[in-house]
C-alpha cells in the first residue's frame, strides 16, 4: 500500500511538530505549511533529525493559509489523502485586544483552506478545536454534548470553524471531518529536542513555570487562590503533547477506516483535573528548582474547574492518554533545561 499523503497546516508549531513526528514514524508522507508567525523552522529541522530515515518523507512550504495562490500551488503539487489543520493564533488575552487579527487569521485562513481542499477533491479533515468552546461549563467532566459558548474571540473562532465544518459536511456527504477539542497540552518530546516555544509572554501555565525555572522570569503569578477546589487554585485537565499527537493519528485512522463518519467531535484530555499548585509542586520535584509564587486575585473570565470526559475518544478512537503529571513535568523540564530560549537565543527573545 502506498504511503498516504497528509497536509499539516501549522506543522512547525508546538502540537503540530509533535504530530508531524508521529506521522512520519507511522509511515505517512507529510507536507507542512506554516507562515512561521508563532513558530520556527528549526522545529521542522529537528523533527527531520528525530525521524531518522522517515525524515525524507517531510517537506515544508512557508505559506500563509490566506494566500490563495500559494496554497493552491501546494495542493496542485501532490494528491493529499487528508489534512490536519492546526494553523491559527491562540492567545486568549491577545484575541480580546486584537479581535480582528484573530477573526482574519483563523477564519479567513480556514475558509481559504477548505476552498482549496474542495477544489482539489481532498475531503478528509482533522481540525484542532479547543475546550474553550465549552465556555464556563456548568458541570464537569465536559462531555462532547455540552452546550457550546465561547468567552473570548479566540474561542469564538474555534466555535465558528466547528459550525462551518458541520455545515460543509451537511451540504456534501463526501466530507469526513473530525473535530478534536484539546484540553491543556503540556510536556515535550522525551528527546528534549522539540517542545513549546511561545513568542512573547506565555499565556499558559506550564511555559510560564518553565521560564521561571530557567531564570527568564523571577516568579509565577497564581491568579485566584479562593476557588472552591482542594487548594483554592484553579483546576484544569493537562495532557501530554505526545498523547495529544497520538490522538491525531487515531483520528486519521478513523477517517480512513470508517465510511459512515460525517462530522464527529472528540475531547482529548486525561479526564482528570490538576490544580495550579499541584502542577507547581510536580514541576519543582521534576526540576529540583524552587518556583517563587506571587498570589493574585482571580482573573475575570477564568473558570474554576474544567476537565474532560474522555469516554467517547476511548471507545470510538481506541485512544487514551498514557502519561501522568510527573512525566509531563519531567519532559517539559528536559526540553526547557536543554533549550532555555526555546528554538532561539536570548537575543531573539529581547
Amino acid at each position: 500500500m502506498a504511503a498516504k499523503n497528509i497536509l499539516v497546516t501549522g506543522g512547525a508549531g508546538y502540537i503540530g511538530s509533535h504530530t508531524v513526528l508521529q506521522l512520519l514514524q507511522e509511515g505517512f508522507c507529510v507536507v507542512v505549511v506554516d507562515n512561521l508567525d508563532n513558530s520556527s523552522e528549526e522545529a521542522i529541522r529537528r523533527v527531520v533529525q528525530l525521524a531518522g530515515d522517515a525524515g525524507k518523507n517531510l517537506s515544508f512550504a512557508k505559506v500563509d493559509l490566506r494566500d490563495k495562490e500559494e496554497l493552491n500551488k501546494v495542493f496542485a503539487s501532490k494528491k493529499f489523502d487528508a489534512v490536519i489543520h492546526f494553523a491559527g493564533l491562540k492567545a486568549v488575552g491577545e484575541s480580546v485586544q486584537k479581535p480582528l487579527l484573530y477573526y482574519n487569521n483563523n477564519l479567513v485562513g480556514t475558509i481559504t483552506l477548505l476552498e482549496a481542499m474542495t477544489a482539489h477533491g481532498c475531503k478528509k479533515l482533522v481540525f484542532s478545536s479547543s475546550a474553550t468552546v465549552y465556555g464556563w461549563p456548568k458541570q464537569v467532566p465536559c462531555t462532547e454534548e455540552l452546550p457550546l459558548s465561547a468567552a473570548n474571540p479566540y474561542g469564538r473562532t474555534k466555535l465558528v470553524i466547528e459550525d462551518i465544518c458541520r455545515d460543509i459536511q451537511k451540504s456534501d456527504s463526501e466530507w469526513k471531518i473530525i473535530l478534536l477539542r484539546y484540553f491543556n497540552p503540556v510536556g515535550a518530546h522525551p528527546s528534549g529536542c522539540i517542545g513549546e516555544d511561545p513568542h512573547g509572554t506565555p499565556n499558559n501555565l506550564m511555559p510560564f513555570i518553565q521560564q521561571v525555572a530557567v531564570g527568564r522570569r523571577s516568579a509565577l503569578t497564581v491568579y485566584g487562590t479562593d476557588y472552591s477546589t482542594k487548594d483554592g487554585t484553579g483546576v484544569r485537565d493537562y495532557i501530554h503533547v505526545v498523547d495529544l499527537a497520538d490522538g491525531h493519528i487515531a483520528a486519521l485512522g478513523k477517517l480512513f477506516q470508517d465510511n459512515c463518519i460525517g462530522c464527529e467531535v472528540y475531547n482529548l484530555g486525561t479526564g482528570k483535573g490538576t490544580s495550579v499548585l499541584e502542577i507547581v509542586t510536580a514541576f519543582e520535584k521534576a526540576s529540583g528548582k524552587k518556583i517563587p509564587l506571587i498570589m493574585a486575585s482571580r482573573r475575570p473570565g477564568d473558570a474554576e474547574i474544567v476537565y474532560a470526559s474522555t469516554e467517547k475518544a476511548e471507545h470510538e478512537l481506541k485512544w487514551r492518554a498514557k502519561h501522568g503529571i510527573m512525566e509531563m513535568c519531567r519532559d517539559q523540564w528536559n526540553w526547557a533545561s536543554r533549550n532555555p530560549w526555546g528554538y532561539g537565543s536570548p537575543e531573539s527573545h529581547s
